[in-house]
């Protein structure tokens, strides 16, 4: 939904442009009241709904990240670092294709995609590239550190 513009030009410059002094203009205002709401950022329950019910994307990507730490902290290193990926890769597929997903959206939707995808996947590739045993292996990467580390 584009903002409004409701500065009204005056002074000097109104009278430069053509006299009226109500006119609006594309100018930004020298002092912002708000800040507009991203794209998508409306509650993802109705308003009467409690706090946690309007905000549920975000709390299911951080509460699966959450678990993750917990999983990282009992040991499991790659199943924990996994579930992070996980959580973001999700949090990117909910911010696609829901309208409204609360404080999950944060950019514009195509930003929020792109970051929370490009992040998730690079941490489900590290995951599964994790020593010892790894269950990725790239071999240019081995190559890359054997000419760039001598």
């Amino acid at each position: 939904m584009p903002a409004e513009d409701t500065h009204s030009s005056t002074g000097p410059a109104a009278s430069d442009a053509g006299g009226d002094p109500k006119r609006t203009t594309r100018r930004f205002p020298r002092f912002t009241r708000d800040t507009a709401r991203p794209e998508g950022g409306g509650r993802a329950a109705p308003g009467n709904a409690p706090a946690p019910a309007r905000q549920w994307p975000m709390l299911a990507v951080v509460g699966l990240v959450a678990v993750g730490l917990l999983v990282i902290t009992l040991d499991a290193l790659r199943p924990g670092t996994l579930l992070i990926g996980v959580a973001l890769l999700g949090g990117a597929v909910l911010r696609w294709l829901l309208p409204d997903v609360g404080m999950l959206a944060v950019r514009s939707r195509f930003t929020d995609v792109a970051t929370y995808g490009v992040l998730g996947l690079v941490i489900v590739l590290l995951a599964l590239m994790i020593q010892p045993e790894p269950l990725l292996k790239l071999s240019f990467l081995k190559d890359i550190l054997h000419f760039t580390v001598k």
